[in-house]
């Protein structure tokens, strides 16, 4: 739990599952995210081995970040997961439908 702890490391996960992202990319695929943070996270995904810092030696200098296998077979851990939230929590239970308080 503590290598994919917070609001955001999962949302960054499934956003590197697509493709390798740049860091601006990044951004924009994680809504809400500041910089701050999604810059300590990706530092902490590196340590731990989930995700691959790639630099380029090119001017301007280019950064990619993508998932390591170990990242890759995290996601697959966390797409039963995600399927239950999808299933769970943003459906609309029917026994619910007629709450006003929804």
């Amino acid at each position: 739990m503590d290598v994919i702890g917070g609001k955001w490391k999962v949302l960054i996960l499934w956003a590197l599952d697509e493709k390798p992202c740049r860091f601006g990319e990044l951004r924009r695929a994680v809504p809400g995210v500041t910089e701050k943070v999604l810059s300590s996270h990706l530092k902490e995904l590196e340590g731990d081995g989930i995700v691959h810092r790639e630099e380029y030696a090119e001017v301007p200098p280019r950064v990619e970040y993508s998932l390591t296998p170990r990242g890759v077979s995290l996601n697959a851990a966390l797409a039963p997961l995600g399927a239950w939230g999808r299933e769970n929590v943003l459906r609309v239970p029917e026994s619910m439908a007629g709450n006003d308080l929804l």
